[in-house]
């Protein structure tokens, strides 16, 4: 029978919490008529869904990235500021719809508070630059007295944002971004924009694009080239991946072996580069944009006629892409001595855990609940697991693989261990052993079923919900616990 050691003594690391960050992108349904809806019977005075402020309270999100993406890459900051009346209708060139600007710089910041979440900023190196990372820092960051603080205060907001994590552009290495560059290119421009904003603010952490996924040309050295312009002046470096089940259910529910091997590529790298520089700073990883997304299904950006703000890539999620993101998860976590940021992309309509009918209803996709459980009980330190004699699966992406996937945490005040494991069989149930010495039982809650392309709806909103597994126990110091075919499982023990 398959075995789970795991043991306090054995750290990997500690637990950033905001590895459990979001995304929210000026693109389709995500700003307007996701987080803003004026008019909406659950909108408050500032026009943002209570309903979904509930809901992304509940998911457990730390930080959110914004506002792109690729619609950065082409956005005019200045545009979503002051005076709504006055603000222009403009053209957004990533997603070719029109965009309207009721939502902007102050707005997510006031949204951000609401929900408790910190945000996290890109700037727009893509049609612009220096000058305009350099300004819209000085907006949220400076004491007023100079122009553009002023101009903060102005619009109602007398004390500084004090926004620490700035993204130094999005997705530079894509063909697709507006303003796309070679390595060399984005290197040299990520080196003096950080320069010139760390002379605005010294307690900045910044993000250097790494490459837009581990399938591009240049992946790696990509990597190198940015890194050695701008070692000393960057924090982290960015990874972005998305996940597709297609004709290979096996290699789907696999998918965290490309997002393991993806992040030891780039430490690797970082670790490389480090040493060229006899450097002994160490560069950490934020996996800024991360989820599952049925992109074949996407017509592209030129497939979209210019229109007004309209649904798109509103994927509705089922029981096998849940037990997927609950194992990216894992994945995340059993790198947290490296991965500081992470964010699932994106937070509501729009490829989100979140969706809603405009002025109607709000709901939980099937990929809310493995985040959610996994933001409220993962512990403050990540432990090693060991799993012995544990089965393992064929795949045509990967080869073959372990069945089992699993991390685990601990909290040294509490003595609580939450063991964090999916079964990627889909054939095979597999009974666990976990040596737990005098830990009892707090909790063993799981996601599956006998239908796994089950979904959520707005009319059936819990057809997919965690189980509570019956007949998980402890007899003499070992919990034996049973794990259904494709399924995702959180497992907490107590003193």
């Amino acid at each position: 029978m398959p075995r789970l050691v795991v043991d306090p003594a054995f750290v990997v690391g500690a637990v950033d919490r905001r590895l459990f960050g979001s995304f929210v992108e000026h693109m389709g349904r995500c700003v307007y008529t996701g987080i803003y809806e004026p008019g909406h019977p659950a909108a408050d005075p500032d026009g943002f869904r209570s309903d979904v402020l509930e809901l992304v309270r509940e998911l457990g999100v730390t930080a959110v990235r914004y506002p792109g993406g690729n619609f950065v890459s082409n956005y005019d900051w200045e545009d979503g500021v002051g005076p709504k009346d006055q603000r222009p209708r403009k053209l957004d060139l990533a997603w070719r719809a029109i965009e309207p600007n009721q939502f902007g710089t102050d707005e997510f910041v006031a949204w951000a508070g609401k929900a408790g979440v910190e945000p996290v900023w890109a700037v727009n190196l893509g049609t612009r630059g220096i000058k305009e990372a350099v300004e819209l820092l000085s907006y949220t960051n400076l004491p007023a007295g100079t122009e553009l603080p002023d101009r903060r205060v102005a619009n109602g907001h007398e004390a500084p944002y004090g926004i620490k994590v700035w993204c130094l552009g999005n997705e530079m290495d894509g063909p697709w971004q507006i303003g796309h560059k070679t390595a060399e290119e984005y290197a040299r421009l990520a080196e003096e924009t950080a320069n010139a904003m760390r002379r605005v603010d010294l307690d900045l952490e910044l993000v250097a694009c790494g490459s837009s996924n581990s399938g591009m040309a240049t992946f790696g050295e990509w990597e190198r080239v940015v890194l050695e312009r701008t070692y000393e002046l960057v924090d982290h470096i960015s990874l972005h991946a998305y996940y597709e089940p297609r004709d290979d259910s096996a290699s789907f529910l696999a998918a965290a072996e490309d997002m393991e091997r993806m992040i030891s590529s780039v430490i690797a790298t970082a670790d490389h580069v480090k040493a060229l520089k006899r450097s002994s700073k160490e560069i950490t990883l934020s996996f800024d944009e991360w989820n599952v997304w049925r992109q074949s299904d996407f017509p592209g950006e030129l497939g979209l006629g210019i229109r007004e703000v309209s649904p798109l890539i509103e994927d509705t999620y089922t029981v096998d892409d849940a037990v997927v993101v609950g194992s990216l998860l894992i994945t995340l976590l059993r790198h947290a001595d490296r991965v500081k940021i992470a964010c699932l992309a994106q937070l509501v309509n729009v490829i989100g855990p979140i969706r809603t009918e405009p002025g109607g209803r709000a709901w939980r996709q099937t990929i809310f609940h493995p985040f959610a459980l996994t933001a409220k009980y993962a512990g403050p330190t990540v432990l090693q697991t060991a799993i012995s004699d544990g089965p393992e699966i064929d795949t045509a992406s990967f080869g073959r693989v372990p069945a089992l996937w699993s991390t685990a945490t601990y909290d040294e005040k509490t003595g609580e261990i939450a063991i964090f494991v999916v079964n990627r069989s889909e054939t095979d149930k597999i009974d666990l052993q976990i040596p737990v010495g005098g830990l009892r039982l707090a909790r063993h809650l799981a996601l599956y079923d006998d239908d796994r392309a089950a979904v959520n709806t707005a009319d059936d909103p819990d057809r997919v919900v965690p189980r509570v597994i019956e007949g998980t126990e402890i007899v003499d110091g070992v919990c034996t616990a049973t794990l259904p075919p494709a399924s995702w499982h959180l497992i907490q023990l107590t003193v």
